[in-house]
């Protein structure tokens, strides 16, 4: 759970505020690889706010960055191309998967009048860099409507994704346990753990149209489908 918020804390401060007058170009950007002890890191900045990727992902948009990172000392470029934008990156390697460089972000106006179609508009050119960092997508945006749980605005849409909240978890979740309305109700259960064997275990102990909150707060205090059976029988075996 505190992983899971750390990572999406600094995906949000991804999106700080900037200049609302910035072209589609942002260059004050700068990325950091270190090898890691268990996998390698590549950390992206965007001045005083920072986003961590998994070069070890299968995303296939960071291929390029997996493949320039693990060469040889010396110079090094690679370019990440994502619907959202054209990341395009150069620096030094000290050695395979260690280094420091800059980057270039160019956005992608198709994909923006995309999003302001569907009422999400980003506010800040900073929060379409953060959706490339945690593959925030228009397919993802409309499966999640398509799920009764549509995004506010760009923030729902960036949190979603760099939690990894996807339709199938929504229906995942959705049961006659739990009543989803909203996206950030999902959000929650995410950061929380909640899937769906818990759900459908609540709803085995007799628990019927929750709210995410009641979901929530149960999933933190341990509280599981076999306690509230247990739990049932003891207060029927004492009346």
């Amino acid at each position: 759970m505190i992983a899971a918020a750390a990572a999406l804390l600094t995906v949000i401060a991804c999106a700080a505020p900037s200049n609302a007058a910035d072209p589609l170009v942002m260059t004050d950007i700068e990325w950091k690889a270190t090898p890691g002890k268990n996998q390698p890191h590549f950390r992206v900045s965007h001045k005083r706010s920072s986003s961590a990727l998994s070069l070890d992902s299968a995303r296939a948009a960071l291929a390029p960055a997996r493949t320039a990172l693990r060469g040889d000392a010396g110079p090094v470029a690679f370019t990440v191309v994502h619907e959202t934008g054209t990341l395009a990156c150069t620096g030094t390697l000290m050695r395979a998967l260690e280094g420091t460089g800059r980057c270039r972000f160019t956005s992608d106006p198709a994909f923006e009048a995309a999003l302001a179609a569907r009422g999400l508009a980003p506010e800040r050119r900073s929060d379409v860099l953060a959706m490339l960092l945690v593959d925030a997508t228009v397919a993802l945006a409309d499966g999640l409507t398509d799920a009764g749980v549509k995004p506010d605005d760009a923030d729902d849409l960036i949190s979603a994704a760099a939690l990894e909240v996807t339709p199938a978890y929504v229906r995942e979740l959705q049961s006659e346990a739990l009543v989803l309305t909203d996206v950030e109700d999902v959000i929650a259960c995410k950061a929380l753990g909640v899937d769906g064997a818990y759900v459908r275990g609540l709803a085995a102990a007799g628990y019927r149209k929750l709210s995410a909150d009641d979901v929530v707060g149960m999933k933190a205090l341990g509280v599981t489908g076999e306690y509230a059976v247990a739990m049932n029988r003891a207060t029927q075996g004492s009346e």
